[in-house]
């Protein structure tokens, strides 16, 4: 990971070099961890900022609270770790105006996601300096995956597949939901467990999965983004699981969904569920290199379109270190897929109050077509009543 890490910061460097920017300040999680190889366990939700400063010239650094410098240091590459305290006159502001310098022409920052204690500190202490967005710099260079990351994600899709078969055992009338969230983070923390060893930089990745599992079932199906409660399944309900805050590894962060129905299923049910499959079928089968992502949404409107039902917002998004990354399967977006591209495609359709289809699935492009990251049976989903 290291020297992965490593080697994409001199590609950005020399991206740097070549569109003449001086030094760009990174401060999204998934930034640092793609450049520096590192991630923190404090945030700036707290207010505790930790930072990678790249030069286009010189060596990075990295600003870090002191109570995490010496994890940092042995997690990261950088050499120069820089860190500051919350009391007197080593404050990260101090540290980061000591790796900026006195009068930058120019700051570059990740606009949409930079902290605003960061974002009120450059206008403080650089009014006037104009503030540029470092983003699609970076984004360019994220957006194709090498070997040794499409390997990574692979082995976040297996312990993907252990989470959904957890969740398929876990469905039985009377059974609450937050059972099978339950479930789903003990298969998958145990799956994790076993591509991890306890030496170097792996001694700091820890197999558990986490966040809150997002789980609807019965007439709030629909509801998307509901969280697992104390809900008991009711026979013929629809129950839709999405990994896509959860199935993770390294950092790496996949899109995987599945909807399962309890003991039985209704006609309407299986009628939305048959047309999501159908559709998020018919985008896969379209994505190959060369083609435009907007060309992949289409694929799947087509199907939206002929069974009567709304095309949604996007039917996939790029996937990587971050949650949402470029390009998205949407109509609008020209970009031209390459083979190294890795999506989560999507087929989705809400009734409110009454039912949804849904089923999800990560891919990388291949030179030829596709391939699965992902793998769980893409067909109606009826538990043992």
């Amino acid at each position: 990971m290291l020297e992965e890490a490593r080697k994409r910061t001199a590609a950005l460097q020399q991206s740097m070099r070549d569109q003449r920017i001086e030094c760009a300040v990174f401060t999204d999680e998934s930034s640092m961890a793609y450049l520096a190889g590192f991630w923190g366990y404090l945030g700036v939700e707290f207010g505790r900022p930790s930072m990678v400063v790249v030069k286009a010239q010189d060596a990075p650094i990295i600003i870090t609270p002191l109570m995490e410098s010496e994890m940092v240091s042995a997690m990261t590459w950088i050499d120069d770790v820089r860190v500051w305290e919350d009391f007197g006159q080593r404050t990260w502001g101090a540290a980061l105006k000591s790796a900026m310098g006195d009068k930058p022409s120019e700051i570059w920052v990740e606009r949409n996601t930079i902290p605003a204690i960061v974002r009120n500190f450059f206008e403080d202490t650089y009014s006037g300096v104009p503030v540029k967005d470092i983003s699609p710099v970076l984004g360019a260079l994220r957006m194709v995956k090498s070997p040794f990351e499409i390997a990574v994600m692979k082995e976040a899709g297996q312990i993907a597949g252990a989470m959904m078969a957890a969740a398929h055992g876990s469905l039985k009338v009377g059974v609450p939901e937050y059972e099978s969230a339950l479930a789903v983070i003990e298969a998958g923390s145990r799956k994790a467990a076993t591509f991890l060893t306890a030496k170097g930089w792996e001694r700091f990745v820890s197999p558990m999965i986490h966040n809150l599992q997002i789980l609807q079932s019965g007439v709030d199906t629909s509801m998307v983004h509901r969280r697992a409660s104390v809900k008991q399944y009711a026979l013929a309900d629809p129950v839709y699981f999405c990994f896509c805050n959860m199935a993770q590894f390294k950092q790496y962060k996949l899109g995987f969904d599945r909807m399962f129905h309890v003991g039985d299923i209704k006609d309407d049910a299986a009628r939305v569920q048959e047309a999501a499959i159908e559709a998020q079928q018919a985008a896969i089968a379209a994505i190959r290199p060369g083609v435009l992502a907007q060309d992949v949404a289409a694929a799947a409107n087509a199907v939206y379109d002929a069974r009567g039902y709304a095309s949604g917002y996007r039917t996939g998004r790029s996937i990587g270190m971050a949650y949402l990354e470029a390009p998205e399967l949407k109509a609008g977006d020209m970009t031209v897929l390459q083979a190294g591209m890795t999506f989560a495609v999507d087929g989705g359709i809400s009734i409110d109050g009454v039912t949804a289809g849904r089923i999800g699935d990560s891919i990388v492009v291949t030179e030829t077509g596709y391939e699965y990251i992902t793998s769980y049976p893409r067909e109606l989903l009826v538990t043992e009543h």
